[in-house]
C-alpha cells in the first residue's frame, strides 16, 4: 500500500440536496457538485466521480482510497423508511422505548409532540430472563420461550431484530445466546444486540440505540454493497472507508455491522474540515458554520479540536428542541443542527409570522428557481432575488436559475400575505434564517460554558458563504475564514480524518473502594477491541495512538463528565489521581467542585484507538472560471440594509488585485461569498479567504441614512 502522501484520495459526501466529491492527487484538488439523486444516491456519486477523474486526467484504477459519508441512515430514521424491525426484551420492559425518561421539550404544552418509537408495541416481545445489576442471572434464558416467539416474529414480518435485555451491558451472555438462537433459525434476519451496539447503562438510550441500528442496518448494508459493486464494475477497485459520527474513519465491514454510527457522518466531516483549517491558520477558538441545502450545523472548536459528546438525538419532532427526538448513545462530534439550508421553505405560520423550515425542498423538486416543479419559496430563492447569486453561474454553470420563478414564489407566499415588497420579503427570509442559526450558535456556546463572540467564524457548505457576514453581525464576530473549496467542505474533511474507533463500556466504581486491577483489565480489553477495528482499515506501518477517558460524577449525582486518563496502566495511587483530575475538570465545566463533601465515582470507561490525521496541504484546481473581475451588479447589503453596487470578483483573482473592500461578491465553482459593506476580503497563504470587519453595522446604517437624507 502506498504512503498517505502519495495516495490518490477521494471524498464522497451525499447530502439531502447535493452530492459533493473531492479528489486529491499530487498536491492538487479537483471537485464536483451535483444534485443528489434521491431514488438511488449511487447514481449522483458515480457521475461526480467520473467528472473529477476526467478533470484530473487519471483512470478509476489509479485511485487508492475512497472515503464516504452519507445521510442514508439519518434519512431512513427521519422518513421512517427503515426495515420492519422487532424487539425482544426482558419481561416488564417492553415499553421502555416509549416511556423514555419523561423529559419534555416544552413543559406546559398540552399538545406536545413526542417521537414515535421505531419499533411499535405490536412488534415488541418479552421473555422472562433476568439479570441483576451485577450481571448475575436471577432467571435463566429459556430457549422454549424463544422458540415460542418465532411464529409471532414471523407474523410481524420481521426483517431486523433488536435484542435488548436488562443489565446486558454488565453480562452479555443472555443476549449472545438469544442472537445465536435466532440467527440459526432465521439467517436472513439482521440482528443487533445492545451489549454490542451500546454497552452502557441507562436502558432507554441503550434500547433506543440498538433499535435504531437494527432499523437502518438492512438498508445501509444493501446500499454499501451496491455502491461497492458499482465501483468495481466501473474500474474503481480501491478500498472504501466510511466516515463515522465521531470524526474518525472505519471499514465498510464495520459500518455494515454498526450503521447507527454513521448517523452524523456528513456533518462530522465538515467539523473535521474546520478543525484542519483552524490548525493550519493557528486559530485556537472557532465556530464551525456549515450550511448546505437542507440543514445548518454549528460546532465549537477549541485548541484545534471539535467538542465531542456521548449522546445525540435524531429526528426531533418538536421544533428541533432537545428531548423531542430519538436518543442515541454513540460517540459523536457535539454540534447543533437545525433545519436551515438553501432549500428550507419560507412560509407564514399560524400566528401570521414569517417562518423558515424545517421542511426543505431538497433536490427534488428543489427551490422554485431550479425549475424542477418547486413552487414554494426557499432561502435560495431569496438570495437569488437579493442579487447574491448569479443565475447563470450557479453550481459552476451546471444549471441556470429562474429569477422570475423565485420572485413569484416569494411574492405569493410571503410578500403579499405580509403586505411587503418582494425585495423586503426576500431580505426578511435571510434575516430569519440567519437569526435562527445565530440563536442556535449562542445557545450551544452558553450550554457549553463558552462565548460565541470571541471566536473566529469558519464558514463552508454551499450556502454558508452567502450568509456569513449576516451571521457574524448577529454574533458580534469580527473575523471570518472561508476555506478553499468551501462548497464541498465535508467531502474535503473526509480526507483529513484519521482511521479510528471508540469502545465504551459501563464500569461502575466508587473511588473510595477503587479496584485498580479491574479497571486496568477493562481498559486493556477495550483497547484490543478498538485496535482490531482500526487495523482493518489502517496501513500496516501506521502509527496507532490510544486515548482513554473515564466518565465520572460525584456520588449521588445523575450525570457525568469526561475526564482524560493518564497514559499507561493505572498505578496503586490511581484513586487519588483520578479524584484530582475529576475535581479539576468539574471546576472547568461548572466553575466549582464539591470534592470536600462528596467522593467521585467512575460510571463508564472509553478507549479510542486512532491513526494520525491526514494533513496534506492541497491547492484547488477548480476555483473560478477566469482571473479578472467581471464588473458589478446590484445586490442587497445586509449591513446597510439597502441595495448597493457589489463588485464581482472571481476567487482566484484575489491574490493579484489585493484586499477587496465590501460590498463585493467573490465567485467560485461551488458557492459565492457575499462580503458586506462592513467587511473586506483578502487571500491567505494556502488559498483560504479571510474577511475582516472594517466598520460596525450601526455605523454603516448611519452612513447610509446620511446619504439618503442628502
Amino acid at each position: 500500500m502506498q504512503s498517505a502522501a502519495t495516495q490518490v484520495r477521494v471524498g464522497v459526501d451525499i447530502g439531502g440536496t447535493f452530492t459533493d466529491v473531492a479528489l486529491e492527487t499530487k498536491g492538487i484538488r479537483f471537485t464536483a457538485k451535483l444534485l443528489t439523486t434521491l431514488d438511488n444516491p449511487v447514481d449522483a456519486c458515480m457521475s461526480c466521480l467520473d467528472q473529477v477523474v476526467s478533470e484530473a486526467g487519471i483512470k478509476p484504477g489509479d485511485i487508492d482510497v475512497i472515503v464516504h459519508g452519507t445521510t442514508l441512515a439519518t434519512n431512513a430514521v427521519i422518513e421512517r423508511k427503515g426495515a420492519v424491525t422487532s424487539m425482544v426484551t426482558t419481561q416488564g420492559f417492553r415499553d421502555v422505548i416509549e416511556i423514555g425518561t419523561e423529559g419534555r421539550p416544552e413543559q406546559y404544552d398540552v399538545n406536545i409532540l413526542k417521537p414515535e418509537p421505531l419499533v411499535p408495541r405490536r412488534r415488541r416481545f418479552t421473555v422472562s430472563e433476568r439479570l441483576n445489576s451485577a450481571g448475575d442471572a436471577l432467571r435463566p434464558l429459556n430457549e422454549a420461550e424463544l422458540e415460542a416467539l418465532l411464529p409471532e416474529l414471523d407474523n410481524a414480518g420481521t426483517e431486523a431484530l433488536a435484542i435488548c435485555f436488562l443489565h446486558a451491558y454488565v453480562n452479555p451472555a443472555h443476549e449472545k445466546a438469544a442472537r445465536e438462537f435466532f440467527a440459526a433459525r432465521r439467517p436472513a434476519w439482521l440482528i443487533s444486540i445492545s451489549s454490542d451496539i451500546s454497552p452502557e447503562f441507562r436502558e432507554f438510550e441503550r434500547f433506543s440505540t440498538t433499535c435504531t441500528n437494527a432499523y437502518v442496518q438492512p438498508q445501509v448494508s444493501k446500499y454499501l454493497a451496491e455502491f461497492q459493486e458499482r465501483l468495481k464494475a466501473a474500474g474503481y477497485g480501491c478500498e472504501m472507508l466510511m466516515m463515522l459520527s465521531s470524526g474518525g474513519l472505519t471499514t465498510v465491514q464495520t459500518a455494515r455491522k454498526v450503521p447507527v454510527r454513521l448517523i452524523e457522518s456528513g456533518p462530522a466531516g465538515g467539523a473535521i474540515f474546520a478543525c484542519d483549517v483552524a490548525r493550519r491558520l493557528n486559530v485556537e477558538q472557532a465556530i464551525s458554520f456549515d450550511m448546505g441545502g437542507t440543514t445548518a450545523k454549528i460546532c465549537l472548536i477549541d485548541d484545534y479540536n471539535a467538542q465531542t459528546s456521548r449522546r445525540f438525538e435524531v429526528a426531533r419532532v418538536y421544533r428541533f428542541r432537545k428531548d423531542s427526538g430519538l436518543p442515541l448513545r454513540i460517540p459523536v462530534i457535539d454540534m447543533v443542527e437545525i433545519g436551515a439550508g438553501g432549500g428550507s421553505i419560507a412560509h407564514i405560520d399560524a400566528l401570521g409570522r414569517l417562518a423558515i423550515g424545517p421542511e426543505s425542498a431538497g433536490s427534488m423538486p428543489g427551490p422554485a428557481c431550479y425549475g424542477r416543479g418547486g413552487a414554494e419559496p426557499t432561502v435560495t430563492d431569496a438570495n437569488l432575488a437579493l442579487g447574491r447569486i448569479d443565475p447563470v453561474g450557479f453550481a459552476g454553470g451546471s444549471m441556470e436559475l429562474d429569477s422570475h420563478a423565485a420572485e413569484t414564489a416569494l411574492t405569493e407566499a410571503v410578500a403579499r400575505p405580509l403586505g411587503m415588497r418582494p425585495l423586503a420579503a426576500a431580505y426578511g427570509v435571510t434575516e430569519m434564517v440567519c437569526e435562527n442559526m445565530a440563536s442556535a450558535a449562542r445557545v450551544h456556546a452558553i450550554e457549553s460554558g463558552k462565548n460565541a463572540d470571541d471566536r473566529v467564524l469558519i464558514a463552508f457548505g454551499g450556502a454558508a458563504p452567502l450568509h456569513v457576514c449576516q451571521m457574524a453581525d448577529k454574533l458580534g464576530i469580527d473575523q471570518i475564514i472561508i476555506p478553499a473549496n468551501a462548497g464541498v467542505g465535508s467531502a474535503v474533511g473526509f480526507l483529513r480524518a484519521p482511521i479510528s474507533y471508540e469502545v465504551v463500556q459501563t464500569h461502575y466504581q466508587q473511588l473510595d473502594q477503587f479496584d485498580v486491577a479491574a479497571a486496568n483489565a477493562a481498559l486493556d480489553q477495550m483497547e484490543v477491541r478498538a485496535e482490531a477495528n482500526v487495523k482493518l482499515g489502517a496501513q500496516a506501518d501506521a502509527k496507532l495512538m490510544t486515548h482513554r477517558v473515564a466518565y465520572m460524577r460525584y456520588h449521588g449525582q445523575g450525570h457525568e463528565i469526561s475526564v482524560a486518563l493518564p497514559e499507561g496502566p493505572l498505578g496503586p495511587g490511581a484513586a487519588n489521581t483520578l479524584q484530582d483530575l475529576f475535581d479539576a475538570e468539574y471546576n472547568v465545566v461548572f466553575g466549582r467542585n464539591i470534592g470536600n463533601i462528596a467522593k467521585g465515582e467512575i460510571v463508564s470507561l472509553a478507549v479510542t484507538v486512532t491513526t494520525d490525521p491526514y494533513t496534506d496541504v492541497t491547492a484547488s484546481a477548480s476555483g473560478a472560471v477566469d482571473s479578472i473581475a467581471r464588473g458589478s451588479r446590484k445586490a442587497f447589503d445586509s449591513a446597510s440594509e439597502t441595495e448597493l453596487d457589489f463588485v464581482i470578483v472571481p476567487r482566484d483573482s484575489l491574490p493579484t488585485v489585493g484586499p477587496i473592500a465590501g460590498p463585493a461578491i467573490i465567485t467560485e465553482k461551488e458557492t459565492s461569498i457575499v462580503v458586506s459593506s462592513v467587511f473586506e476580503a483578502r487571500t491567505l497563504e494556502g488559498g483560504d479567504i479571510e474577511l475582516s470587519r472594517t466598520a460596525k453595522r450601526a455605523l454603516a446604517r448611519e452612513v447610509c441614512d446620511r446619504h439618503e437624507r442628502a
